[in-house]
C-alpha cells in the first residue's frame, strides 16, 4: 500500500514539475528620473537610466543573433511606462512602411512593440505596436493564444484575439540613413495591474521587432519556436519583470456623440402596383462613459449607441444548408469581446453579440442603452453586460443579460469558467442559457477541454434534461512543431437553443479527430516547415440517428522562411440531406433530399505578405452531391505606398447537375481601397457584388482622428440590384436604399 502511495506521489510530483516549468529570473525595470523629450529620436541621455534588453532572432533563424542591430530600452516614471528602440538598418532604403492606419498591421511593414501581461496570469495580455510611418496598433489577448477560432463573416477570427480593442497611449517615430527610431509611452491608467503590499508590480513582457524585407522577427525574451506564429501572443512565454512604485489611476472618460443622416429607399405602394421612393432624416445624440473603478475593474455605460460608422458586412456565397454568422463590427461589442466568449464549436458560441440591436435580416434595432463591467474580482476574470432594445416590427422590446466568469485553477495554464445569459421580451417570453467550461493543462502541451451548457425556454417541460444540453469534450496536444493531435466530441440536444448565442448545427452529435506533424527544415534551408495532416469529422442527427455529414481530409502544407505557403488536400465527403435546399433559389437550382458521397481536391497558394504585391488563391474541383463543382478564389493586394492600399477578391462557383439538367455559375466580387492622407485622415471604399442575390453594395467612409478619443465620420452606403432576375410585371427601382450620414465623437477625461 505504501509503495502504491509513493508511486502515486512521484507521478503527481512529476506532473506538477512538468506543468510548472522553471522560468527565468525576474528583471527589475529601472525608473526614469529625468524628463523624456518625447520626439521619437531616442538620443537623450535619459535612456541610459532605463533598462536595456537584447533581442534574439526567432525567425527565419532560431536562437541566433539578429541580422540588424537594435538598442531597446524599457523604463517608467510616475505616469507612464516607456519603451524606446533604436532600430538600425544597414540599408535604410529597405525600411518598409505600408500603412498609416490605426489597428492595421500588415506583414509587409516593419513594426516594433510590446506585449504586456499586466496581471502576470500567463493568460491575458495587451499589445502595443507601431510602424515607421507612426501608425498605432493595439489589441487584447486572452486564453494564452490557444489555437482555435472560426470563420466569421468570411474571415478567420481567433477566439483569443481582439484587434478592435483601443485605449489611450501614444508614440513618436523618426528615421534617417541609419534606421528608424521609436519612443512609446503607455499611461498606467490604460493598463490593468495590481501592486503587491510591498508596492511591487510583477508583469510579463514580450518585445518584438519585425523586419519585413527579410521576413525576420526578433524578440525579447526568446520564445519557444514550437508555438509557431502565435508564440509572441502567448502570455505564458513572457519575461517576468518588476516595477516598484507604479500606481494605477482611475480616470473617467465621457464620450458624447452627435449624428445625422438621410436615407432614401423604395417600398411597394398600398395598391401593390409600383415602388415608391421614401426619404427619411435621422438625428442622434448619445454617448459612452468609461470608469476605471479600481486597478482591476472597468465600468462602461452607453446611452442610445449609434453604429452607423461601422464597416459594412462581407457578403458571402453560402452553398451549404446551414446559416453563416457574420463578424461583429460595432465597436462597443468588440471591446473586451474575448472575455465574453463561450465557444461551443468553431464559430458557434453561447453568446453572439449580433443578436443585440440587429434582427435576422441585419437591420438595426434601436438600443436604448446598456452597461458592461469587466475586469477581475479576486482571482476571477469577470464580464457582466446588460442591454435594452426597443420594439421594431414584429420584434418586441427585449433585454439581454450576460454574466461571464473564469479563473486559473491547478496551474497557470488551466482555467475554470462559467456563463449565464438571458433574453427576455416585454411580453414575458424568455430564453436562458448557462454553462461551465474547463481547460486543464495536465502536463507539457497536453490539454483537456470540457464544456457543458443548457438552455431554458418558456414552457419547457423539463429544465434539467439531456435534451436541452450541449456537451463538449476535447483532448489536444498544442504545438506547431513535431506532433500535434486533437480528439473532440460534442453533443447538442434537440431542445438546446441559445437565443442570445449562435449555433450553426443543432440536434446533432459530432466526433472529430486530427493528426498533424510539423517537420522543421535545417537552418540553412530556404524552407521553414512541412506539415502533413489528416482530419476526420462526423455529424449524426439525434432525431433519427442518421448521418448528417462526414468528411475525411488529408492535407500537405509547405511554408518557406519568407512565408510563402502552399497546400494541397483531398477530401472524401458523405452527406445525408434530410430536406431539399436551394443552391440558387432565383434560378431554381437545388439539392434534393438523399444520401450522397463524393470526392474533391483543393490547392491553395499564399504569397508572402511581406511583398509589396501579393495574393492568395485557391482552386477546388470535384464532386458536389450528385453533381460537380469547380470553385476558384483569387484575392490580390497591392501596397502601392504607405498611403494607398488596394485589395480585391473574386470567387466563382460553377455547379452542374448533369443528370438533372441543372447548373449555375455564381460570382462574388469585392474591392477595397484605403487611402491614408496621414495618421489622422483616412478614406475607405468597399464595394461588393454577389450574383446569387444580384446585389451590389457600396460603403465609403471618411475618418478624421486628430487624437485618441476624438473621431469624425462621413459615411455613404448604397445598396442596389442589377435586375438580372427582373422578369416580373412590376419594374424594380433603381436602387434598394442609399444613405449619407455624419457622426462626431469627443472624449473628455475627468
Amino acid at each position: 500500500m505504501k509503495k502504491k502511495q509513493s508511486i502515486l506521489l512521484l507521478c503527481l510530483l512529476a506532473t506538477s514539475l512538468y506543468s510548472f516549468p522553471q522560468t527565468p529570473g525576474k528583471v527589475k525595470i529601472n525608473k526614469i528620473t529625468s524628463n523624456v523629450q518625447f520626439d521619437g529620436k531616442v538620443d537623450e541621455a535619459v535612456w541610459s537610466e532605463a533598462t536595456k534588453v537584447e533581442l534574439m532572432q526567432y525567425r527565419p533563424g532560431y536562437a541566433v543573433a539578429p541580422t540588424e542591430k537594435s538598442d531597446v530600452f524599457i523604463g517608467y516614471d510616475d505616469k507612464y511606462l516607456w519603451l524606446a528602440g533604436r532600430l538600425y538598418m544597414k540599408d535604410a532604403s529597405k525600411i518598409s512602411a505600408t500603412t498609416k492606419s490605426r489597428d492595421v498591421m500588415p506583414e509587409s511593414s516593419d513594426n516594433f512593440g510590446i506585449l504586456i501581461d499586466g496581471f502576470n496570469d500567463k493568460e491575458t495580455a495587451l499589445t502595443f505596436f507601431t510602424t515607421p510611418s507612426g501608425s498605432r496598433f493595439d489589441e487584447a489577448l486572452s486564453g494564452d493564444a490557444a489555437t482555435g477560432g472560426g470563420a466569421i463573416g468570411g474571415v478567420w477570427k481567433n477566439n483569443w484575439e481582439n484587434i478592435t480593442w483601443n485605449t489611450f497611449w501614444d508614440m513618436k517615430t523618426t528615421h534617417d540613413n541609419g534606421g528608424w527610431y521609436v519612443e512609446m509611452r503607455i499611461p498606467f491608467s490604460s493598463l490593468k495591474f495590481k501592486p503587491s503590499e510591498q508596492n511591487i508590480s510583477t508583469m510579463g513582457f514580450i518585445i518584438r521587432r519585425t523586419i519585413a524585407s527579410k521576413a525576420e522577427t526578433d524578440t525579447w525574451p526568446l520564445v519557444d519556436e514550437k508555438f509557431g506564429n502565435v508564440a509572441f501572443h502567448k502570455a505564458s512565454q513572457a519575461q517576468e519583470i518588476e516595477i516598484y512604485g507604479a500606481k494605477p489611476s482611475n480616470p473617467i472618460y465621457v464620450t458624447p456623440y452627435v449624428s445625422a443622416g438621410n436615407t432614401r429607399s423604395y417600398s411597394m405602394n398600398s395598391e401593390g402596383t409600383a415602388y415608391e421612393r421614401n426619404s427619411k432624416w435621422d438625428w442622434g445624440i448619445g454617448g459612452d462613459v468609461k470608469y476605471n473603478i479600481n486597478s482591476k475593474l472597468t465600468l462602461d455605460v452607453t446611452i442610445n449607441p449609434d453604429f452607423a460608422q461601422a464597416e459594412a458586412d462581407d457578403q458571402q456565397v453560402n452553398l451549404t444548408r446551414y446559416t453563416i454568422n457574420m463578424a461583429e463590427k460595432r465597436s462597443f461589442f468588440q471591446e473586451r469581446s474575448s472575455l465574453f466568449d463561450f465557444v461551443l464549436d468553431g464559430a458557434s458560441n453561447l453568446f453572439y453579440s449580433r443578436n443585440i440591436g440587429l434582427n435576422a435580416e441585419a437591420q438595426e434595432v434601436t438600443i436604448l442603452g446598456g452597461a458592461r463591467l469587466t475586469g477581475r474580482i479576486g482571482k476571477w476574470d469577470v464580464g457582466i453586460m446588460d442591454m435594452q432594445t426597443t420594439a421594431k416590427g414584429n420584434l418586441g422590446a427585449e433585454n439581454f443579460g450576460v454574466i461571464r466568469m473564469r479563473r486559473n485553477v491547478i496551474n497557470k495554464w488551466s482555467y475554470l469558467g462559467g456563463m449565464v445569459n438571458s433574453r427576455i421580451g416585454n411580453h414575458g417570453q424568455s430564453n436562458f442559457a448557462y454553462g461551465v467550461d474547463y481547460v486543464w493543462r495536465i502536463f507539457g502541451d497536453e490539454y483537456i477541454t470540457a464544456k457543458v451548457a443548457q438552455t431554458v425556454n418558456d414552457g419547457d417541460a423539463s429544465r434539467f434534461s439531456i435534451h436541452n444540453t450541449f456537451a463538449n469534450l476535447m483532448w489536444e496536444h498544442r504545438q506547431e512543431k513535431n506532433l500535434m493531435y486533437k480528439i473532440n466530441y460534442w453533443y447538442a440536444g434537440e431542445q438546446f437553443n441559445p437565443l442570445i448565442g449562435y449555433l450553426q448545427r443543432s440536434k446533432m452529435q459530432m466526433v472529430n479527430g486530427l493528426l498533424q506533424y510539423g517537420f522543421m527544415f535545417p537552418r540553412e534551408s530556404k524552407w521553414f516547415q512541412f506539415t502533413p495532416s489528416i482530419e476526420h469529422k462526423r455529424y449524426e442527427r439525434l432525431t433519427d440517428g442518421q448521418l448528417e455529414s462526414a468528411t475525411t481530409t488529408a492535407q500537405l502544407q509547405l511554408t518557406s522562411k519568407k512565408r510563402l505557403q502552399l497546400s494541397i488536400s483531398g477530401t472524401y465527403d458523405q452527406e445525408g440531406v434530410q430536406n431539399k435546399y436551394f443552391v440558387s433559389a432565383k434560378e431554381g437550382v437545388l439539392v434534393n433530399a438523399g444520401k450522397y458521397d463524393f470526392w474533391y481536391t483543393k490547392f491553395q497558394i499564399e504569397l508572402p505578405k511581406t511583398f509589396k504585391y501579393y495574393f492568395n488563391s485557391s482552386i477546388q474541383y470535384g464532386g458536389f452531391y450528385d453533381g460537380t463543382q469547380i470553385n476558384w478564389t483569387f484575392a490580390p493586394r497591392v501596397n502601392l505606398s504607405k498611403s494607398l492600399q488596394l485589395q480585391g477578391s473574386y470567387q466563382i462557383n460553377r455547379i452542374e447537375f448533369k443528370d438533372r439538367d441543372m447548373s449555375t455559375t455564381l460570382h462574388n466580387v469585392g474591392f477595397k481601397a484605403l487611402y491614408m492622407l496621414d495618421t489622422k485622415w483616412s478614406f475607405n471604399l468597399y464595394t461588393q457584388y454577389q450574383s446569387k442575390l444580384d446585389n451590389m453594395s457600396t460603403n465609403f467612409r471618411v475618418h478624421y482622428n486628430p487624437k485618441e478619443g476624438s473621431d469624425f465620420y462621413i459615411v455613404f452606403n448604397d445598396d442596389r440590384y442589377f435586375k438580372r432576375f427582373d422578369n416580373g410585371p412590376i419594374k424594380l427601382p433603381a436602387y434598394n436604399s442609399s444613405t449619407v450620414m455624419f457622426k462626431y465623437t469627443y472624449t473628455f477625461m475627468l
